[in-house]
Order: C-alpha cells, then structure tokens, then sequence
C-alpha cells in the first residue's frame, strides 16, 4: 500500500510538472510572437547561445568526425567497401550525431547557466521583485532565450554537421590515403534533402526542450544555494533524456511520413 501511494503522489507530481510546463511553452510563445523580446535582450542571448558556444561545438563536430571516419575505414575497407565512408559519416552527422551532440553541448553549456541564473533570481526574490513592477517574467527572461535557442540551435547544428564531414574527410585523405573524390562524390548521390530537414527540424526541437526544460527548471527552484545546484542537476539531466525521447519519435515520424506520402520534393 505505502509503494502505491509512493507511485501515485510521484505521477501525480510528474503529471503537474508536464502540465505546468506545456503552460509555461504556450504562454512564452504567446508573449515571443505576441511582443517580441527587445532587440538587446535578444542580441545578449544569441551572443551567449550562439557565438559562445562555436568553439565546443565545433571541437565536438571535429572529433566526432574523425572517430566515425576511422572506424568505417578500419571496418570496411577489409570488405572493400571503404569508399562509402564519405556517405557514413555525412549521414550520421546529418540526421542524427550533428543535432543530438550540438543540443547535448548547448545544455551543458548554456542550458545549465539559464537554470542557475533565473533558480538565483528565484531565490533571491529578484523574480518576484520583476512581478511587483508589472513586468512579465516570461516575455522579460524565458523569451529572448526561447527565441534566440529557435535561432542559433539550428545554425549550430548545421556548423556542427560541417565540421563533422570535414573531420571525417582530413583523417581519410589525410591519414588513411583516401582520394578526396572517393570521399566526397559518393554524398551527392545519397544524403538528400529530406536528410538535411531531419536534421534541422530536430535540432529546432531540441532548441526549445533545452531552453524550455531549463528555464522551467530555474523558475521552480527553492531552498537557496542547494536548490539552485539541484535545479541545474535535474535540468541537465532532464533535457539529456529528452533530447534522447524526443530523436527517436521524431526519426520514427519523420520517417513514416516520408515513406507513407512520398515527399519527392525532398
């Protein structure tokens, strides 16, 4: 009995939590598109978001490259087949490695900043402060961020797609001997543009749980400095099993769709 009143009071806390989440998304949305977030607000986050987050992403792009590179060529070349690794390492940078890694390096980066800095203003009553002056929390803190993780997510994936191919390509020519047109003539014929709106749709996706999941996190925090080192730790996580929830669904749909009304358009 005492387990299934454990079990019931933890849906039930999970189930507000979604509820009171899916509000907070449709409200920031209203106020993004409603009254969009000034111009300075809006710059400091793609700064943050964006430009700050190019080097990680693309250390990430690189070695993920490299790796996927070398490990089609030592499995394949022995079957002859070492001359799709162009083709390998494209698409799974493309449709899956390029977005997940880039959201996974955003929440790590920014994503856990967001919590710890609206979980300190929650804390410290600053929030509330905000409330008391007319001002609303959601379109004057969570919006810039919504919008600018809409933006920058995306392009980040798509520098983090980049450098991933050309990693794969300098350790095949450069290390394994590979001609670059046995790399690179090969990925016309095969990654397509559906491959690409996969990528990009996901990474747009994934831009608004970070952001959303994050902020949620910090405007929910209580019980001082270990509330907020808490709140950073459940948002990280949170987002992290998301992000992966999210990618299959999304592979899945997209997929059936594609097949099911056969976008030749892509």
């Amino acid at each position: 009995m005492d387990i299934l009143l454990f079990l019931h009071s933890k849906t039930m806390r999970l189930a507000e939590a979604i509820g009171e989440w899916s509000i907070m998304i449709l409200e920031v949305t209203k106020a993004t598109f409603k009254h969009p977030p000034r111009w300075s607000l809006l710059r400091e986050q793609i700064y943050e978001i964006g430009v700050l987050s190019t080097s990680v992403v693309a250390i990430t792009g690189f070695t993920t490259g490299f790796v996927l590179a070398a490990q089609s060529i030592y499995q394949l070349s022995g079957k002859g087949l070492a001359a799709v690794t162009g083709v390998l390492v494209s698409k799974a940078m493309i449709t899956e490695l390029g977005p997940i890694l880039t959201a996974f390096m955003v929440t790590g980066r920014v994503g856990s900043a967001m919590c710890a800095e609206l979980g300190t203003m929650r804390v410290t009553e600053q929030i509330d402060a905000l409330k008391s002056m007319a001002i609303n929390p959601n379109r004057y803190l969570i919006a810039p961020r919504f919008l600018a993780g809409i933006v920058m997510v995306p392009l980040l994936t798509i520098f983090s797609m980049a450098t991933g191919i050309l990693g794969g390509y300098i350790i095949s020519v450069k290390y394994f001997n590979m001609a670059s047109s046995t790399y690179f003539d090969p990925i016309p014929l095969h990654i397509t543009g559906f491959d690409l709106f996969i990528g990009i749709f996901k990474s747009i996706c994934f831009g608004i749980l970070l952001v959303t999941i994050c902020c949620f996190k910090g405007m929910r925090t209580s019980g001082g400095a270990a509330g907020v080192g808490k709140s950073i730790t459940q948002s990280v996580v949170i987002t992290y099993i998301h992000i992966l929830i999210w990618d299959f669904l999304l592979t899945m749909a997209l997929n059936t769709l594609h097949q099911e009304f056969n976008w030749d358009w892509f």
